[in-house]
């Protein structure tokens, strides 16, 4: 949908601001997530979600409903961990949700931001534009002296959501292959830390180092490291520039498993870039696969 909601004066978008919520906190239409969600090491699969549900309980902003991306979101039937999950799939799990067509949602996470990046890539992936992060998430709400609520949340009445074809907004391994294999236009952006995409620092799974030829702009650099909102868009350009990313450049972006790079997706098309893929399966298929190369840097 593309018009302002009478009761809220908001158009469907990209941030909304913890001023903005709190003065709408009661509107019919919205639908509030908290998605945080904590990547642990494990002695048996290397690699595990742990949903932050008790420190949702602890405290949580006002009618928020809690997310669990791995259980709910997420494809359990394919090889690769987080994927996106199949339409009918999504359909049945943003339903479950309380999410309709005419929802307002806005999602917001503890920590890492990019849990709740996933989810607005994931919702926009499927035609619903109505899905909004929260500037700052958690931590902002609670600098500013702002209220919460304690326990688990009332259940959500089921939604009824309509699913579109799918926005090519995904990149498969062999758009990947031909970027690598034959050059051209099109930028590969790792949005891991420096040590992650040089190599320097191991991988819970897989090969160290990052795919050849892509350029490293980590998805904590998009964001102000004393508040975590949001750099503005001119200096958001300013860092993709730099990177040699105009809004010409065609982009897939990747990271471990498809959801830092997710926050690098969000900010460019943000900035109006007309031509950003995610790499779903990201290095947790690539630096799997023995006969992809990787390139260290170390």
């Amino acid at each position: 949908m593309s018009q302002v909601l009478s009761s809220t004066g908001i158009k469907p978008g990209f941030l909304v601001s913890t001023d903005w919520l709190a003065a709408h906190l009661d509107a019919p239409e919205l639908r509030l997530f908290d998605c945080s969600a904590t990547m642990v090491v494990d002695p048996v699969v290397k690699q595990r979600v742990q949903p932050e549900r008790a420190a949702f309980e602890a405290g949580h902003i006002p009618g928020a409903q809690f997310i669990d991306i791995d259980a709910q979101l997420s494809d359990h039937d394919h090889q690769f961990h987080l994927m996106l999950p199949p339409a009918e799939a999504f359909k049945d799990a943003v339903e479950a949700l309380g999410i309709s067509d005419d929802s307002l949602v806005v999602i917001y996470s503890t920590g890492s931001i990019w849990w709740a990046t996933r989810i607005w890539w994931m919702l926009r992936i499927y035609g619903f534009t109505n899905v909004h992060v929260l500037d700052g998430g958690l931590a902002r709400w609670l600098a500013q002296g702002r209220a919460v609520e304690q326990g688990r949340a009332a259940s959500a009445p089921k939604g009824n959501f309509t699913v579109a074809s799918p926005r090519p907004f995904v990149a498969a391994r062999a758009d990947v292959e031909q970027v690598v294999e034959q050059g051209g236009p099109t930028r590969l952006i790792n949005a891991l830390r420096p040590p992650q995409y040089s190599g320097e620092e191991l991988p819970r799974k897989g090969r160290p180092g990052h795919i050849p030829g892509s350029i490293n702009v980590p998805a904590a650099s998009l964001l102000d490291t004393e508040s975590g909102r949001f750099l503005a868009d001119d200096e958001l350009r300013k860092r993709f520039a730099a990177a040699g990313v105009d809004e010409k450049t065609p982009v897939i972006a990747y990271c471990g498993g498809g959801i830092s790079a997710s926050l690098v997706v969000f900010a460019l098309m943000k900035v109006g870039h007309p031509d950003v893929r995610l790499y779903d399966a990201s290095l947790g298929e690539w630096g799997s696969a023995p006969d992809l190369p990787m390139q260290v840097d170390v």
